[in-house]
């Protein structure tokens, strides 16, 4: 059975990182390249560094900060945020990301996803995609870093991303984000039993318990963990211990 992994997220703004609730009321939470390095030496699997107001600030990601995390960083690094084009995309890739993370531009452009995974492949290219719940047991992606609705259905359009060439799919349940209330299990079976690529689960994790229900409930591959590791209310190194003991296959040693 394939390990679950354990993703460190650093929402980074003005080259701090940040955590709020539902992405509103933003708090400090430190420098994203000693944080980085941080939860790569606790034991998270990958790190993942979003500049959260890259796209509503119509610019392009930051790449000195990406830089600095990359040069501390040993496991996956993934980056996202105000990558419009495959020229975007590139210039990541040069800083020292392993991997890109797209959500608005895709949107506007699902073509962009094909380009970049022709170019560095699919394991390189995550659709990222913001969904909060609808009418009708519906959830709706948005674009924007949460602004912007889109009436898309957010399971269709994990599928189309797949289709186009995506190798993962980063599923964050806007309802749940920062809330410490636990992942939307519902919403990530949806999206985890349409595709066939891994989905990695995001928004609300709070407990251990929380990251066994995702992934034994919701079918996740692998589980964002942001305020959680960065106010210290969990070690990671416990967090796997518990984990597998539930019989959750994790990597170690951490």
């Amino acid at each position: 059975m394939l390990t679950k992994r354990i993703i460190a997220c650093l929402d980074v703004k003005g080259g701090r990182v940040v955590k709020g609730v539902r992405f509103l009321n933003l708090r400090d939470a430190g420098d994203p390249a000693e944080l980085a390095e941080a939860h790569s030496a606790a034991g998270a699997d990958e790190v993942v560094l979003l500049d959260i107001s890259a796209t509503a600030e119509k610019r392009a990601t930051l790449l000195d900060t990406v830089k600095r995390a990359a040069r501390r960083l040993f496991i996956p690094f993934t980056v996202g945020g105000g990558i419009g084009s495959l020229e975007d995309a590139s210039a990541v890739f040069a800083a020292g990301a392993d991997k890109v993370s797209i959500n608005s531009a895709a949107l506007s452009d699902p073509s962009l996803i094909t380009s970049i995974a022709e170019r560095f492949g699919s394991q390189a290219v995550i659709v990222a995609i913001d969904a909060r719940r609808a009418d009708h047991g519906r959830y709706e992606a948005y674009a924007q870093g949460g602004r912007t609705p889109t009436g898309r259905d957010a399971r269709v359009w994990a599928k189309e991303a797949e289709s186009r060439g995506a190798g993962e799919i980063l599923l964050t349940s806007m309802d749940r984000d920062g809330t410490g209330a636990g992942f939307d299990c519902k919403l990530t079976r949806s999206v985890s039993d349409c595709v066939r690529i891994p989905v990695i689960a995001s928004g609300g994790a709070g407990s251990a318990e929380h990251f066994i229900a995702v992934f034994q409930e919701g079918h996740a591959d692998a589980a964002l963990a942001a305020s959680i590791l960065h106010y210290g209310v969990a070690e990671l190194a416990d967090l796997k211990q518990t984990l597998s003991a539930a019989d959750i296959p994790v990597r170690w040693p951490c």
